[in-house]
């Protein structure tokens, strides 16, 4: 069988490509140097030719103008590749002026930023994926009153601007992809990942139903919980809010009290798996007398 080139020579197969938005160049790196190594190491005879490219990432830079206005401009050709466009939602550490003020980045202006980068492809990629760990608008899913459906419109959004797939993790609600049915959805559950790193950085663990419990904070993460529990073999506790439905405060009826539900934790290590989409609380030696 001829030996797959998919990287060296973009006549035969649509070269990949990596394009990341500013806050996730740090991911977008170790994406790019596992490929890049994996395939030198799979053929590594290709390494000196000249047209093997040493990484896979374009360079897209979104300056602003001082009224905060912005703008996105690709610092090469994105035509004919198969791009993929990494971005972090939930990363607050970037800032831009306005007026003369220094303002942190919301989602709202990553996800501006996001459709200015597809913009500027301008349709010449031969086919746009985007890897958003974090999804936009992940937390309002669902309409409980006049209220709008932020999450649904966003991947409408993508979907009609060009983009073919979304590659997310552990989706607050993954049903959200039921909005835009001939889209790629794909969400990836970090399930293995968790148990890997819980194993290796907590060695003392002992994974039986005496030392070790799974508390769910909400009844938005029990169905994750559950699986945990399960799997693990340990018992499952859950906390629910007590609201006050005659009382509406910011469009939320009040939370009266945090209820505890499940065994006793006490001399147990207790492991929290919240709904924040990818991020994982692992609190140990919680042991409550």
């Amino acid at each position: 069988m001829e030996e797959q080139k998919f990287i060296a020579h973009p006549d035969e197969y649509f070269p990949l490509g990596i394009l990341p938005m500013p806050g996730a160049s740090d991911l977008s790196a170790k994406i790019d140097k596992h490929l890049t190594d994996w395939y030198h190491n799979l053929y590594p005879h290709f390494k000196d030719d000249p047209e093997v490219k040493d990484t896979l990432r374009l360079e897209v830079v979104c300056p602003r103008f001082t009224s905060g206005d912005g703008k996105a401009v690709l610092k090469e050709s994105a035509r004919g590749y198969d791009l993929f466009i990494v971005t972090d939602m939930g990363n607050y550490s970037l800032e831009y002026e306005m007026f003369g003020r220094k303002v942190p980045m919301s989602p709202d202006d990553h996800f501006q930023d996001l459709k200015r980068a597809i913009q500027a492809i301008s349709g010449k990629a031969y086919r746009i994926s985007v890897i958003m760990p974090t999804l936009y608008g992940g937390r309002q899913h669902k309409r409980s009153t006049r209220e709008s459906l932020d999450c649904a419109v966003a991947l409408q959004e993508l979907e009609a601007i060009g983009v073919k797939n979304i590659i997310t993790f552990d989706a607050h609600d993954p049903r959200v992809q039921n909005a835009t049915p001939f889209m790629g959805f794909d969400n990836v559950m970090p399930t293995y990942q968790v148990l890997k790193a819980l194993l290796r950085k907590y060695k003392d663990i002992n994974l039986d139903k005496d030392h070790l419990m799974v508390v769910s904070p909400d009844e938005g993460a029990m169905q994750r919980n559950i699986y945990y529990a399960s799997v693990l073999g340990v018992n499952l506790g859950m906390f629910y809010k007590r609201r006050d439905y005659s009382t509406v405060v910011n469009g939320r009826n009040p939370i009266v009290a945090h209820e505890y539900l499940g065994n006793s934790v006490a001399g147990k290590d207790i492991w929290l798996r919240t709904t924040l989409s990818h991020r994982a609380i692992l609190c140990w030696d919680w042991r409550m007398s």
